[in-house]
């Protein structure tokens, strides 16, 4: 693919990552253990899952770009003035007129307890994508695409991340995260989440996660039922009790969580998943691919925030020699 130009930019070669999905505004209380109720003082940073993925691994050196939506509203410009600052292309972030870039707050209540509330009424603009506005020249040239469980919760944005799985044709890397939000739902998730395991390569969730994609929630039964459903590899974070990585070809990881004194564990995962597209994209062995994300996980739940607390290379390798890792 060395020679392939991204439609429509004239860039000489794909992306190392698409992500795509939700993108909103997250409001965080600058002290842990406040209530919402409580709190006097918020900080503001660009959230939702797939940004922050996007993020993560723009952190860590990777080509990146995301395909979302936000409200045509100041929040929506903010959005984009911080991808671009992140280092992440925006250019399929675009606006939808008469509906509100989405808000997020979050209570913290360390080291387990981090309710989150989400105004994303009366739709949220990353739902409004439709399968004709995404580039599926540029989804399938990426080297690794990424979408989630949310983007298959309502149309258009269900259509149009089906659309982009069936244009990658298994090629390259293609992960799946579950990331199941039963609040985002109005219909039962699983022919969707059927649907789309049949498409990916990779699938990234927690027990919880799995079963609803599975029925299954004990970590090698829910691995095995995900690589019955298509994928090649599993990938089951257990959080305090570490992460299982099970691959088509018989390769089972388990690895211990990194020890941190947690400020806010949100956005662990999407650092994890950042750094697992990192790893994979460089070819190592499965083990250290996992310790790697595990350790940019732990960083982040040391940290306030999320996209902004996403780790440089240089601060996962220092976390992985106090720790002995590879």
């Amino acid at each position: 693919m060395g020679g392939l130009t991204v439609t429509g930019t004239g860039d000489p070669y794909p992306f190392d990552l698409i992500t795509m999905g939700r993108i909103g505004v997250d409001l965080y209380p600058l002290r842990t253990g406040v209530p919402l109720a409580e709190a006097e003082t918020f900080g503001r940073f660009l959230g939702g899952s797939p940004a922050n993925v996007a993020v993560a691994a723009a952190r860590l050196g990777r080509r990146v770009a995301l395909i979302s939506r936000t409200g045509a509203d100041p929040f929506g410009a903010y959005l984009r003035t911080e991808l671009r600052g992140f280092g992440v292309d925006e250019r399929w972030v675009a606006e939808v007129a008469g509906l509100p870039t989405p808000i997020t707050f979050c209570e913290m209540f360390p080291p387990d307890r981090f309710p989150l509330y989400f105004y994303r009424l009366p739709k949220a603009p990353d739902l409004e994508i439709t399968a004709e506005e995404v580039d599926l020249e540029a989804v399938r040239a990426a080297r690794v695409f990424w979408m989630t469980g949310t983007g298959l919760s309502e149309e258009p944005s269900r259509a149009a991340a089906l659309a982009a799985l069936r244009a990658r044709g298994r090629s390259g890397t293609t992960v799946f995260d579950l990331d199941w939000r039963p609040m985002l739902w109005r219909e039962k998730p699983q022919p969707y989440y059927e649907r789309a395991l049949a498409h990916a390569t990779v699938a990234v969730g927690n027990p919880q996660e799995c079963e609803i994609a599975t029925g299954e929630s004990e970590p090698y039964a829910a691995a095995r039922a995900l690589l019955a459903a298509g994928v090649e590899l599993a990938v089951v974070k257990r959080g305090p009790e570490g992460v299982l990585a099970l691959h088509r070809d018989g390769t089972a990881v388990e690895a211990a969580p990194v020890e941190v004194e947690v400020v806010n564990g949100l956005g662990a995962g999407d650092a994890f998943g950042g750094a697992l597209c990192h790893g994979l994209l460089a070819g190592w062995e499965l083990e250290r691919v996992v310790r790697y994300a595990n350790a940019a996980g732990a960083i982040v739940a040391s940290r306030l925030a999320c996209s902004s607390a996403m780790p440089f290379a240089h601060e996962v390798e220092e976390v992985l020699g106090r720790a002995g890792g590879v």
